[in-house]
């Protein structure tokens, strides 16, 4: 369909998914999880063109996916994959779609892909076999493994190189991203670049560089130079605080300072890692969407238990913005936040983000 990000879509009915999977419940290698079940029949508007993503399995950088799409807002909840708190965004193939007009809209009938009977797998798909598919259960004292869209990434892809221009044309001509956003990212993937070599050469030259570059950006209100280093030294600990932040709670993210000086020179906090896609939130108040204590190890399929007390904050995702070799990415994963890295807001702040823009509370 060449699904466009402002497009409506309803997904298909259970039926019509199942007959396009095979006996791993999968179309191209993409698992249909359990947790989209709940989605069929209803209507959705397109975020992105899923055309592209990044490898958080083997970290070779970014990957092609054909005919996908990123619904929005629409979050892996877990529920059949043993509670994971990622909120991971969901992956929906063209073949499990179908386009429908927008909201108001007087539009005739929309192009729409083969009905189900164009579509059947060989293989005979169920609910349970979704079920089943989801995690593989160890031997006694064994921990379970979980499939899950991110654990499969890798099979339902193929390389991209970083350097491919068709990529960032496609960014584009999807509605992923404005030509705005994609020329100031060349300008700091340069700059960034500029900044690597300097630093293998000199110790002076890359600190008068990020200089000139937060000099430039606090003319634009722009957001500083995000890849410096923590300030903690190798083998010293990491310092750690509890907030006891619950969802729905105002935090204001530390500002970006503070933050390096809990971070050691691989920018880890307890194993941690503070990543430069986070940088453009510090200093600025969100909303806790929840918390995260175990989350599935997309290398292994094991979930894992995080250490100290760690949220995810609403509408604070990955935006690819300074990622390397995977700039521009749509998936647009949440960053997981130590409570260290937060603080609770004072009245005034508090006050102010709940305010109406351009009205009063």
């Amino acid at each position: 369909m060449s699904l466009r990000a402002g497009d409506w879509v309803r997904v298909r009915s259970k039926p019509d998914i199942l007959a396009t999977l095979d006996e791993r419940g999968c179309l191209d290698g993409l698992p249909f999880m359990p947790e989209m079940l709940q989605f069929c029949g209803m209507r959705f508007q397109v975020w992105t063109r899923a055309h592209k993503t990044c490898d958080t399995v083997s970290s070779t950088g970014g990957r092609r996916m054909p005919s996908a799409v990123h619904l929005k807002e629409l979050r892996c909840d877990g529920r059949g994959h043993g509670g994971c708190d990622s909120a991971c965004l969901l992956f929906w193939k063209e073949a499990w779609l179908e386009r429908v007009p927008g909201p108001g809209s007087d539009q005739g009938p929309q192009p729409d892909i083969p009905k189900s009977g164009q579509l059947r797998s060989k293989h005979q798909c169920t609910e349970q076999l979704l079920l089943d598919a989801a995690v593989e259960h160890g031997e006694e004292g064994q921990p379970s493994r979980y499939r899950c869209q991110a654990t499969e990434l890798p099979a339902a892809t193929r390389p991209l190189k970083w350097w491919d221009i068709r990529q960032y044309v496609e960014d584009f001509n999807s509605g992923n991203v404005p030509v705005r956003r994609l020329a100031s990212g060349a300008v700091y993937a340069a700059f960034h670049a500029l900044v690597s070599r300097a630093e293998r050469r000199s110790t002076r030259l890359p600190r008068l560089l990020i200089r000139l570059y937060d000099g430039v950006q606090r003319m634009l209100h722009g957001t500083p130079y995000p890849r410096r280093r923590g300030t903690i030294a190798p083998g010293q600990p990491t310092p750690a605080a509890e907030l006891g932040l619950q969802p729905g709670e105002l935090v204001r993210v530390r500002p970006y300072d503070q933050i390096l000086d809990t971070l050691d020179r691989r920018n880890l906090n307890r194993g941690m890692y503070f990543d430069a896609e986070e940088v453009p939130f510090c200093g600025k108040t969100f909303r806790v969407r929840s918390r995260v204590e175990k989350i599935i190890d997309e290398r292994t399929g094991r979930m894992i238990t995080l250490k100290g007390k760690n949220v995810i904050l609403e509408g604070v995702w990955c935006q690819g913005r300074y990622s390397d070799r995977r700039m521009h990415c749509p998936r647009a994963i949440f960053p997981i936040w130590r409570e260290i890295w937060l603080e609770r807001p004072d009245e005034t702040a508090a006050r102010k983000h709940d305010s109406p823009p351009g009205g009063r509370a």
